[in-house]
């Protein structure tokens, strides 16, 4: 591109040079014939004047006047033919100027399919790729300090807690064997919501600052799915809930990140068994093609309102705040499985009604890592 910019104004510049060149010759032919003759003529009559005479004799003097009047046409008619080339410059060159003074609301109009249009759209692209870094680092600077706000307040209130038991555990009060146990037993779910709101957070600021490396490989969604599911019978136990996977396939094989689709599902299935409780049944479906992947995690619990629907995916965002408390969610769960399914270059999205809320994801069986999210799915 940058070469062929280059040859284009190369070839621009030398063609107006002929051009010039060519009028400025037979300007100068047209004047030394006509001038001649007309002189000679003059002469010839009898005029005597002292212009004619030098004319007539052609000595140095004249000569050097054909010269200089050459030089001025040349001149003026290469500057004739530059005139727009000219122009563009100026106005590129100006906004050059405004952009680095910091002025980044300026637009290059260049008209026409030459060299300047093609400078004037990379320098008009160029405005909008740094307006864009601007507004993302303005972003960024926006979250890491709406990050540390949440954090300080997530991390408090259970080490407040946390503190208050073991010191009322630790005091001269003599309690009760089983209030201590019930004391310790209170702490000791506190410090695992502690390790989970860590753990997450690690996860959060890992994927969301480009510090995490996928590992691509096979993976089989639906045996990972199984597993994940047979993993959480407990949970399912202790909620008195049941469960199904559906699958269209008994086995589908996609390239992905087997880590992070697994704390992706990991994620989606606890959140369903946390807020799903009442409904008794976790259901997970699959649907497979040739080219897309369909996991639908279903919950037939509480009712996700749906004006929150939008907002559930953001991070630290949670639906009814004190039950999301009560349930241990540290509000980066489903953040952090946007950003898994996201830097897989697939969708996720949510419905809630009476009949079920469903967080759908939807993923290529042909991952291409190198591409990541240029090709996401529609």
């Amino acid at each position: 591109m940058k070469n062929d910019m280059n040859r284009r104004f190369r070839t621009r510049v030398i063609t107006n040079i002929f051009y010039s060149a060519v009028v400025t010759v037979l300007i100068e032919i047209f004047l030394v014939t006509n001038v001649s003759l007309i002189a000679t003529y003059m002469d010839n009559a009898g005029i005597d004047n002292f212009f004619i005479s030098i004319l007539v004799t052609f000595d140095v003097v004249v000569i050097l006047m054909y010269v200089l009047f050459g030089i001025l046409v040349f001149t003026v008619t290469f500057m004739i033919l530059q005139e727009k080339s000219l122009r563009n410059i100026t106005k590129i060159s100006d906004a050059m100027q405004n952009i680095s003074e910091g002025d980044l609301n300026v637009t290059v109009e260049v008209e026409g399919d030459d060299e300047f249009s093609s400078m004037a759209a990379n320098l008009n692209k160029m405005v909008e790729e740094l307006k864009e870094l601007m507004d993302k680092e303005r972003e960024s600077e926006r979250t890491k300090n709406e990050l540390i706000t949440n954090v300080a307040h997530d991390l408090r209130t259970p080490l407040t807690s946390i503190i208050g038991y073991l010191e009322l555990l630790s005091g001269d009060v003599k309690l009760d064997p089983e209030l201590q146990k019930k004391y310790i037993n209170i702490a000791y779910v506190k410090t695992k919501r502690l390790e989970k709101l860590i753990e997450d957070l690690f996860g959060f600021t890992k994927m969301n600052y480009g510090k995490l490396t996928m590992h691509v490989a096979q993976v089989d969604v639906v045996k990972l799915l199984s597993q994940l599911l047979e993993e959480f019978y407990p949970s399912f136990v202790d909620k008195n809930l049941s469960y199904e996977l559906q699958s269209n396939v008994p086995a589908k094989v996609i390239t992905a990140d087997g880590n992070l689709l697994a704390r992706l599902f990991d994620n989606l299935i606890n959140n369903a068994i946390k807020y799903g409780a009442d409904g008794k049944r976790i259901m997970v479906k699959l649907h497979a093609d040739d080219e897309i992947v369909t996991v639908s995690v279903i919950n037939y619990g509480y009712v996700i309102p749906a004006d929150e629907l939008p907002l559930i995916f953001n991070k630290f965002y949670r639906v009814e705040q004190s039950r999301s408390t009560n349930t241990g969610g540290t509000g980066l769960g489903l953040a952090i499985s946007k950003n898994i399914v996201d830097m897989h270059g697939g969708t996720i999205t949510v419905t809630s009604d009476l009949s079920g809320t469903v967080f759908t994801v939807k993923l290529k069986v042909n991952f291409d890592v190198n591409k990541e999210n240029f090709g996401k799915i529609g």
